[in-house]
C-alpha cells in the first residue's frame, strides 16, 4: 500500500513508466501468492511463490533508481528495501517448509503392492 501511495504523490506520480512498473511489481507479489494458492497443490504453489519472491526483488530494484536520482526519499527506500528483503526471506522459508512437507509426505505414503 505504501508503494501505491508513493506512486500517487511526488515526482514518481509524473513519471508514468516508473509509476507503472513499480505498481505492477508490487501487485505481482500478492497476486502470485493468491494465484498459486488457488491451484490447490504445493508444486504449483511453490512455483508461484518463487514468482512472488522474484517480484519482491524486482520491486527493490525499481525503487533503487528513483532513490539514486533523488525522486524517492532515501529513508523511505531503506524502509521498503528492508521490508522487501524480509518478505523475500519469509517466502523462501515458506517454500522450504512446503518442499519438506512434500518430501515427508512421500516418505510416509503407503506403498502399493
Amino acid at each position: 500500500m505504501d508503494v501505491f501511495g508513493l506512486s500517487e504523490t511526488g515526482p514518481i506520480s509524473r513519471d508514468f513508466g516508473t509509476k507503472d512498473q513499480i505498481r505492477r511489481s508490487a501487485f505481482s507479489i500478492s497476486n502470485n501468492i493468491a494465484e498459486g494458492f488457488e491451484y490447490d497443490n504445493n508444486k504449483d504453489f511453490i512455483k508461484f511463490l518463487r514468482f512472488a519472491k522474484g517480484s519482491a526483488g524486482e520491486l527493490r530494484s525499481q525503487l533503487f533508481v528513483p532513490k539514486e536520482t533523488e525522486l524517492l526519499d532515501a529513508i523511505f527506500y531503506e524502509q521498503k528495501k528492508d521490508e522487501l528483503l524480509g518478505l523475500s526471506r519469509q517466502i523462501k522459508a515458506f517454500i522450504e517448509y512446503l518442499r519438506k512437507f512434500e518430501q515427508d509426505k512421500q516418505k510416509t505414503a503407503p506403498t502399493k503392492t
